[in-house]
């Protein structure tokens, strides 16, 4: 079975193609575009305008990619949340299309626990992980117990993804920052307190951001403040990480969101998980952006066990939590 996946939760909009072999997913194409803003964040309503000019020529390359015909394909999946809601509108638009001309089913997923299931789905050996999830708007540490997907901490303000953009745009680096900022990070020798956030088993990053920001204002070393941005926020992260590892006594532990591809973030993580005995696994990198084909595993998996979406509801939802989702394919 042959599902196509459209993603467009935010900047990027991405068409992909899987099958399942064997129980495990082999990713036939995975095609993507990402709105760059010229100046400040994203602004939605731009965005989905991108989405909808690249759409159809991102489908089509998919299909070309993976050397398919359009008949070959049995189910069309698309992220029907979280994210900005034109985005969001433009892709389950195009997917409703593209299911009815086709005559195959229709499926809506989570975009937070499509991250998750296509670690698991392209890695054999990664069955039940605690999840870091870290992406631009969404911070999380997932793990499943007792028949759901669970969020065991998360971010009480800004993801860490935002976070970053948001100092960058600050320096004026482009988007997206994070790159750019690990860069100047690497170049750092000297850290510079700030904040330490961690509520419970959630974080806080606006304090951090704006002790960040007068840093710079006071003309400190743009190397040492990125390194210590990235030093406190990750050290974050692993913190709440471990704990959940902890509670729930798994030995993995899955990264995803374009900020795993951080190498200071998968360092840290990594220590962690050695030092319990645990392992860590992270994805390739097209596989931990924002992208098509792990939407469309989700939904291969989803329909594979059951689950049926009308048209009638295939709705978006702005604000579909990862522990909303009922779970049927585990």
């Amino acid at each position: 079975m042959i599902c196509l996946g459209i993603e467009g939760t935010a900047h990027t909009i991405g068409a992909g193609c899987v099958r399942d072999t064997h129980g495990h997913c082999e990713v036939l194409s995975n095609c993507m575009n990402t709105y760059s803003p010229a100046h400040g964040g994203i602004h939605p309503r731009e965005a989905a305008n991108h989405h909808a000019t690249h759409l159809a020529e991102l489908i089509h390359q998919a299909v070309q990619k993976a050397d398919i015909p359009y008949t070959d394909i049995d189910l069309v999946a698309f992220s029907q949340g979280p994210g900005l809601g034109p985005c969001l509108r433009t892709a389950a638009t195009a997917a409703r299309a593209l299911s009815l001309s086709l005559s195959v089913p229709l499926i809506g997923v989570n975009h937070c626990v499509a991250h998750l299931e296509i670690g698991r789905g392209t890695i054999p050996v990664c069955t039940d992980p605690v999840l870091l999830y870290v992406s631009g708007a969404n911070t999380q540490v997932i793990a499943f117990a007792e028949g759901k997907y669970r969020v065991f901490g998360e971010t009480l303000d800004i993801g860490i993804g935002n976070c970053l953009d948001k100092f960058g745009r600050m320096l004026d680096l482009g988007f997206p920052c994070g790159p750019k900022i690990e860069s100047f990070a690497k170049q750092g020798d000297r850290y510079l307190p700030l904040p330490y956030s961690i509520k419970g088993m959630d974080m806080a990053f606006s304090g951090l951001l704006t002790a960040a920001e007068a840093y710079y204002r006071k003309k400190e070393s743009l190397a040492n403040i990125c390194y210590s941005l990235q030093e406190t926020t990750f050290a974050m992260l692993t913190e709440v990480t471990e704990r959940a590892m902890a509670h729930t006594e798994k030995t993995q532990v899955l990264l995803g969101g374009g900020v795993a591809s951080n190498t200071r973030l998968r360092d840290m993580v990594s220590t962690m998980a050695k030092a319990r005995g645990a392992s860590l696994f992270v994805p390739t990198k097209d596989l931990c952006v924002d992208n098509g084909a792990m939407i469309a595993w989700l939904g291969l998996i989803m329909h594979a066990s059951g689950t049926r979406m009308p048209l009638e509801q295939s709705s978006i939802n702005q604000r579909f939590r990862t522990d909303m989702v009922e779970v049927t394919w585990r």
